[in-house]
């Protein structure tokens, strides 16, 4: 009988013992999950915004706005010299859309570059190309000073070579961003880009078959 009773009251005690043990665990695994929510960066919010804002834009997007910007600067100080010097009058015509194409699109990159935190590029003083070395398509001080300098045919024969030469400079940058940037933006307006100047590439060559004396 002692035996039996000795049994009965250890099972019972086992049974109480892994029921509090089973009701610890439960409350540990409670807290635990508690605690991790709860834990300083171990939640997801902050890298899902953080992953968020740099998903907009990449370096190669940097690069082709802040390149870009005085690229298409040199275009429209270009532009003016035709509309003030230029006999021919399709030249002329052809000056007046860079311009009205390129301004506008300094701005748009402008635009991107603040709200991306990244620098401006300040505008040219003059024909000063210092640091534009090595861009695709840019003309030289020398260059622009010989442009200036010319009239009449010479003049129109000299800006449709520049420009053309300008313009090939802006489509590789373009093609460059279009295969290496990310933000829908800046590819869609490197399309852009690659469009219109082939088109004016090709307008350009057939003027310039026309300029005689």
């Amino acid at each position: 009988m002692m035996n039996s009773t000795i049994r009965r009251a250890v099972t019972a005690a086992v049974s109480v013992a892994a029921a509090l043990a089973l009701a610890g665990c439960g409350g540990s695994d409670s807290a635990g999950g508690t605690d991790h929510n709860g834990m300083p960066g171990m939640g997801s919010s902050s890298t899902s915004t953080s992953a968020a804002q740099d998903a907009g834009h990449n370096q190669a997007d940097v690069t082709f706005a802040t390149n870009m910007i005085p690229h298409h600067q040199q275009a429209v100080e270009m532009a003016d010299l035709a509309l003030k010097q230029a006999s021919n009058a399709k030249v002329k015509a052809l000056a007046t859309d860079v311009k009205a194409a390129q301004d506008p699109e300094i701005q748009t990159m402008t635009g991107w570059l603040t709200s991306w935190g990244q620098p401006v590029p300040t505008p040219m003083a003059g024909h000063d190309m210092s640091g534009m070395s090595g861009m695709d398509g840019m003309m030289s001080a020398q260059e622009m000073s010989r442009l200036e300098a010319a009239t009449g045919a010479e003049f129109d024969r000299m800006w449709l070579q520049m420009m053309t030469k300008h313009h090939q400079g802006a489509v590789a940058m373009a093609t460059t961003e279009k295969a290496q940037g990310q933000s829908a933006d800046a590819t869609a307006l490197a399309g852009q880009i690659i469009t219109a100047q082939t088109k004016e590439i090709a307008t350009m060559a057939q003027l310039l078959t026309t300029i005689t004396g």
